[in-house]
């Protein structure tokens, strides 16, 4: 069958036909790694250039994520059959104090377009709770967002956190949020930042050794 409509329905956000012809590609027998890395992943990719040369904006962003997260969830025990591995996987989380999440879900949306496994451990996470989703899941980035200046500091406490626990150059941190800069992300030790959703992605896939 034809999978280019796949490709379109990811970039256009049309969740209903992302999942119609996914469910119907597998059925048909199709590799879920080619459903993923050649028309999904490069889909995502695509929206994240519209994005970043503001042909798309974050209503776009969203719908795209979320045909993207339709199919991956019809796609995923398919690919955990085929031992298909994910490019890397991510812990994310907003850090301690802060309950803001928009920003957050956005990146976890686009990591997972990218192939990323992601860990989504919500808001207000403390520094221990980083740690602990590092060592019971394997992963090797950790990223953080604050929306508040106040809570910035629980980015710091993370990565004294991570180098306490013994985990430094195991597992890299990525930062970001609104009041976040490549400056505080030097001062603080992370090894990466992103001042957006689609730019997270291209960080992660340099932290996992697997940029583009």
């Amino acid at each position: 069958m034809d999978l280019q409509p796949l490709y379109t329905a990811v970039l256009e956000g049309d969740l209903n036909t992302a999942k119609t012809i996914t469910s119907q590609a597998l059925a048909e027998g199709t590799d879920p790694q080619v459903l993923l890395s050649q028309y999904m992943i490069p889909a995502m990719d695509e929206v994240g250039r519209r994005f970043e040369a503001n042909e798309y904006f974050v209503p776009e962003l969203l719908i795209a994520a979320r045909a993207m997260k339709g199919a991956l969830e019809i796609l995923r025990p398919k690919l955990v059959e085929s031992g298909a591995k994910p490019v890397g996987k991510v812990v994310i989380g907003t850090v301690r104090g802060d309950l803001h999440d928009i920003g957050k879900n956005l990146v976890a949306a686009m990591l997972e377009g990218g192939g990323f496994e992601v860990i989504d451990l919500g808001v207000d996470v403390s520094p221990e709770k980083f740690v602990e989703a590092v060592k019971d899941k394997g992963a090797q980035i950790i990223a953080m967002s604050a929306l508040l200046t106040t809570t910035m500091p629980g980015m710091r406490a993370t990565v004294e956190a991570v180098e306490q626990a013994g985990l430094k150059g195991a597992v890299k941190v990525m930062v970001g949020g609104a009041p976040v800069t490549q400056r505080y992300a030097d001062e603080i030790g992370a090894d990466g930042f992103s001042d957006n959703a689609s730019g997270a992605v291209r960080v992660a896939r340099e932290l996992v050794g697997t940029g583009k």
